[in-house]
């Protein structure tokens, strides 16, 4: 509940009591109404018969699939790779819930009003450019090269490409206008002043790019040259209390959703790259602008997917900054795979020439970040020498070095090395130096990676295991079974639940019954989760007095087996004997009981 010092407790369960929780996921995947629930495809896992339920009355939403769960908020922190904080104040945007502030601190309180305001000045800029770019005759020339890169006027809108005018002083001048002081434009990165006294644009005759955080907010601009040697040719907004180079990803605000539904995320380069992409239905593709892959920049791909495909240049200085990216990226439990792109084609133009096929086929067979440095050194190598061979096996010893021992990954690079370099495999892993503690970081990532096949994301949601489906199931029939129920709910002790997290699920049943959903623990959202799981199974699975005491003598069962094992190390053969006796008697009744149900 990271948010929970920032905005009252009160606005957030009014942004949680305004969202049409149906409207809502309805927006990610079709959802068809059966009696009082919605029900479709899981958007979090693949699934081929719906398995995804949404109680709209009680805005939350489950799948008895992958077992994702939660309410408005966890929704959108999982679809649309949000915080807690962010995902609060978008529902309140979406919807039209103002939200209240706890007590901050006077200061703190000056520089986010500040910050809103430099904001709605930026936002008014990028609708002025774009209304300049379709609507003034002064645009045709840039809308004429735009189109000639092969870019639809829909994507153009979907980004909201504009132009700025070629004139000095219309965004200024209009600021001033709608109430702007020349501080605060001049601090928004749109006024400069010039050497000679004047204040006048930054950008003039310029196709505009506008730079959005996650939740789509502009917050500055990359700009294009639009005639014949107008220089520089690329301008960014400068660095100010809005922008941060270092921390933008071009179309992040549009790519979220599906590099959750993907699994993936996509970096290219270039603002028409990623344009160009998105037209052609890789709508998971980010740009970083030219820039080495900041720390920062992994930190937002790391949550929009899991798995980061670069496609970058690959000269020296780009493979170094993969290199250090894969390293954080490992950090965060990310993996990184390298696309070989051809020599001096970028992907808008191998999308343009030859649809999304030609690039999706380079996605296909990308590689790990070792096997690419790997590939690298020996297509630079010169094999015909000795020298050359010697030389090209100390550049890869420490690669191999860094990826994990017994894997495959680890075993096919040596093979290639060793067949390349004409040497013995022993020759690629000797003397190679000792791993430091950040190369062992580094392995996490360059690992055993061989499938192409994204991961699917899935919200942090994982199959349950065994043990727990059983316990999960049991809790629900409980409740399912009212009365009865509840006086199996007090037979249940840790022997027969050992996770903390289902004793405290069955202290919740215990308390609140059929009402265990209007009394959520506020302070624990995985306990809240686990709450609303079962409520909502109970409600949807069919259960009978039958399946109640059959459920009750599995987890007997499971007790009583937990205990033989720890007799076994005890080697106390008279209390074994007991729990034997025990557990064919409880299988006894388990047959009787299945008898009963079939």
């Amino acid at each position: 509940m990271a948010a929970s010092g920032l905005y009252t407790p009160d606005s957030i369960e009014r942004v949680k009591e305004a969202v049409d929780m149906a409207e809502l996921v309805g927006s990610r995947t079709d959802l068809r109404r059966v009696g009082a629930r919605h029900t479709g495809l899981c958007p979090f896992h693949d699934e081929r018969t719906p398995s995804f339920s949404v109680n709209a009355e009680n805005r939350l939403y489950h799948c008895f699939g992958c077992g994702a769960s939660g309410d408005a908020i966890r929704f959108v922190e999982a679809t649309e790779g949000l915080d807690f904080r962010e995902s609060v104040e978008l529902l309140a945007d979406r919807y039209g819930v103002e939200l209240r502030r706890e007590r901050e601190d006077p200061a703190a309180e000056e520089r986010r009003r500040r910050r809103d305001r430099l904001m709605q000045l930026v936002e008014r800029t990028a609708a002025y450019y774009e209304r300049y770019l379709w609507q003034s005759p002064d645009a045709e020339g840039a809308r004429t090269y735009l189109g000639e890169r092969g870019l639809g006027e829909q994507v153009l809108r979907d980004f909201r490409v504009g132009l700025s005018p070629s004139h000095w002083d219309r965004v200024v001048i209009g600021a001033q206008r709608d109430g702007f002081t020349q501080e605060q434009i001049e601090a928004a990165g749109l006024g400069q002043r010039g050497r000679q006294g004047g204040f006048f644009d930054r950008f003039r005759g310029r196709i505009m790019f506008p730079l959005a955080d996650a939740r789509g907010r502009v917050l500055g601009f990359g700009a294009r040259a639009v005639e014949e040697g107008q220089q520089p040719k690329y301008l960014n907004t400068s660095e100010n209390e809005l922008y941060h180079k270092g921390r933008q990803l071009f179309g992040i605000d549009r790519a979220r959703g599906p590099a959750a539904r993907a699994g993936r995320v996509v970096v290219v380069e270039g603002y028409t790259d990623v344009l160009a992409l998105h037209q052609a239905g890789i709508a998971e593709s980010v740009a970083i602008m030219g820039t080495a892959l900041t720390q920062e920049q992994l930190v937002e791909l790391s949550r929009a997917a899991s798995v980061v495909f670069l496609a970058l240049d690959a000269d020296r200085s780009g493979r170094e900054a993969m290199l250090r990216a894969a390293r954080t990226a490992g950090e965060r439990g990310m993996e990184l795979r390298v696309v070989s792109m051809p020599e001096g084609v970028d992907p808008a133009e191998l999308v343009t020439s030859g649809g999304a096929s030609g690039f999706t086929g380079l996605l296909d067979s990308a590689q790990s970040v070792p096997e690419f440095q790997v590939g690298r050194v020996l297509a630079e190598a010169d094999l015909a020498t000795a020298h050359g061979r010697d030389r090209a096996l100390a550049a890869v010893r420490p690669i191999v070095a860094a990826t994990p021992e017994r894997s495959a990954t680890r075993d096919e690079l040596v093979r290639r090395v060793a067949d390349r370099l004409d040497v013995p495999a022993g020759y690629v892993t000797a003397g190679a130096p000792a791993r430091s503690a950040v190369d062992l970081q580094a392995s996490r990532v360059l690992g055993p990676h061989t499938s192409t096949v994204p991961v699917r994301a899935t919200s942090g949601a994982s199959p349950l295991d065994t043990a727990a489906r059983v316990e999960r199931t049991f809790l629900a029939t409980c409740l399912a079974q009212g009365e009865r129920g509840t006086e199996y709910l007090r037979r249940l002790d840790s022997g027969h639940l050992p996770s903390e997290r289902m004793l405290a699920v069955r202290e919740h049943l215990l308390a609140h019954g059929s009402a265990s959903l209007e009394h959520l623990p506020s302070g624990d959202p995985t306990l809240s989760a686990l709450v609303t799981d079962i409520v909502m199974l109970a409600e949807a699975e069919p259960s009978s007095e039958g399946a109640l005491r059959l459920g009750f003598l599995q987890l007997e069962l499971r007790r009583i087996e937990r205990q033989l094992r720890g007799q076994h190390e005890a080697d106390d053969v008279s209390r074994q004997t007991r729990l034997y006796r025990e557990r064919e008697e409880i299988r006894r009744q388990m047959g009787e009981a299945m008898a009963e149900t079939a």
